[in-house]
Order: C-alpha cells, then structure tokens, then sequence
C-alpha cells in the first residue's frame, strides 16, 4: 500500500514565491557577496526539502515507510504502538523545520499532541503514529483514514 503526499495550497503557494524570490534575487543581485549569499540560501533550502520533504507514505513488509527524495524512513510496525487521524491546528509551533517549503517537516509541537517530528503535505491528510518508545509523528498521504486502518490491522 502506497499513497502519495500532496502539498497544501499554502505550501504550493510558499514554495514557489520562494523560489521565484530567490531567482530574482540572484539575478538583480549586482554584488559578489549577495550573490553568494543568495546561491547559499538556496542550497540550504533545496538540500534541506530534498532530505526531508515527504513524497509517499506506504506500508510493506512490515515497515511504514516515509519516501523521501534521497533517503526512506522506516518504522518497524512491531515499533508501533497506535495510529490515528488528527488534524494539526493554528496551535502548533514549529521547534525546527518548514511550515510549508516544499510541505511540512521537522519539530513541532502542540497542545493535544504534544512533541512530535512531521512528515505531511496538508493538514487534513494527517494522521498521528505513536511509537512504543514515545516518539511521536505526524504524518500525511493522500486517503490516510485506508492507511492508518491498514496500519492498525497490522500492529494488532
């Protein structure tokens, strides 16, 4: 089972103003030194969302794995101790990581959940996975009340 993770209208919105932001910038930019400073910016924003930006989320051989652009995560479903829907609400706060560049990732933290590490394009799409050691994500796809069912008949 794979589902595919799609970007909130926000975050399509926030990630192509930013790039286009960042082109301009590099090209009007008449010093070296901004230059660089642009070229560098845009490194460390691509190379971040190509860590950590959620493409898929599926479940096989035993494992729910977060397909990432250069790099899987994956959870034992043994490590898994319950899956439910949530919704993240405008009382989260972001510890470290993107509120929308190229989707949501990274630290966050909220009054219902608690601290938790996000891997989601768009809030209504999340579902909540609690791991036996305490860890904590959130995580988005397409159709992800069939995913957490699916996960919850295989961790039983």
């Amino acid at each position: 089972m794979k589902k595919k993770v799609i970007l909130s209208t926000w975050g399509t919105i926030m990630t192509a103003t930013g790039l286009i932001v960042l082109s301009a910038s590099l090209y009007f930019a008449k010093e070296p030194f901004t230059k660089y400073m642009v070229v560098g910016a845009l490194i460390i924003l691509c190379l971040t969302a190509l860590l950590y930006m959620p493409l898929s989320i599926s479940v096989e051989n035993g494992e729910l794995n977060i397909h990432r652009p250069l790099k899987i995560k994956s959870i034992p479903l043994s490590e898994i101790e319950s899956a439910r829907s949530v919704s993240p609400t405008m009382a989260e706060r972001r510890i470290c990581g993107s509120g929308g560049w190229f989707g949501y990732y990274g630290w966050f933290k909220e009054p219902t959940i608690g601290k938790y590490f996000a891997y989601y394009g768009k809030a209504s799409d999340c579902f909540l996975v609690v791991l036996k050691d305490g860890r904590k994500y959130v995580l988005g796809c397409e159709d992800s009340e069939e995913t957490v069912e699916y996960i919850n008949k295989h961790i039983k």
